[in-house]
């Protein structure tokens, strides 16, 4: 291998403030599809800086162009664990006139910040939502392809995400 070959080789690698291009498809720990890039676009992340989930981040560490590796992501390394303390009752009358059903998702500012909680239930004049991410305490199960990899641009590790068509940066 020549020194141009290697270099050309180290610029394919997955490694910090690279933009890191990935097919793949997630399961859960039932083996069920939550989500894929299949048909679309590939997924394109900063990588390093916490913009996909720090398992598969750290899995796709050091990995070239065409490879392609099934990575398991335990809890912890994935959306954490799932926290009783999430899961509330809120007064009926905080929705207003909304509507409230079983499943519905709104948004929350919550003392960590703004959240998408989920309804849970309705029991009398309880809401009952849950502020886990949906994916809390599964373990994630991937399926992931490396199509391309490049620099980042000082504008996108400014801003902390792939520039591309619809950006309004």
């Amino acid at each position: 291998m020549t020194a141009t070959d290697a270099q050309a080789a180290l610029e394919k690698t997955v490694a910090d403030k690279k933009v890191v291009l990935i097919h793949y498809t997630l399961k859960d720990e039932e083996g069920e599809l939550v989500d894929s890039s299949e048909g679309q676009e590939p997924l394109a992340y900063i990588h390093g800086i916490g913009n996909i989930v720090e398992g598969l981040e750290n899995a796709l560490a050091g990995k070239t162009v065409g490879e392609k590796l099934s990575v398991t992501v335990e809890p912890a390394e994935g959306y954490g664990e799932f926290d009783e303390s999430l899961v509330q009752p809120v007064p009926r009358e905080q929705f207003g006139e909304h509507e409230v059903t079983v499943g519905q998702q709104f948004h929350a500012d919550t003392a960590v910040g703004p959240r998408i909680v989920t309804v849970m239930a309705i029991e009398g004049n309880d809401v009952i939502i849950n502020a886990n991410h949906e994916l809390a305490g599964m373990e994630l199960h991937f399926a992931v392809e490396v199509v391309d990899v490049r620099d980042a641009t000082a504008d996108e590790l400014e801003h902390g995400h792939v520039h591309g068509p619809g950006c309004d940066h």
